[in-house]
């Protein structure tokens, strides 16, 4: 199971968003949503990036790979957040 869908107790959310809505305003919108755990472990508002240990894609392409947390987003983009796995 992962960090965050145990955080959330969710695997997947389905969210209708304003046209041009842009991936920090819904990063923004989670961490009001789930509350302090999320902002201290995954993202807090105001911030350039997620927390260390965390991606998001936007249609499977790295959010560092389009525009960071200014991307934005459209009708029917897929995004996800996970947790990075590390261990030995």
């Amino acid at each position: 199971m992962g960090f965050i869908r145990n955080m959330l107790s969710k695997k997947t959310e389905e969210l209708e968003l304003r046209e041009g809505t842009s991936l920090k305003e819904l990063l923004g919108d989670l961490s009001e949503r789930y509350g302090s755990d999320f902002k201290k472990q995954v993202y807090e508002p105001g911030l350039k990036d997620v927390k260390y240990g965390f991606v998001v894609t936007v249609n499977g392409v790295l959010m560092d790979q389009l525009r960071g947390v200014d991307t934005p987003l459209k009708n029917g983009d897929h995004v996800i957040l996970m947790s990075l796995m590390s261990g030995g």
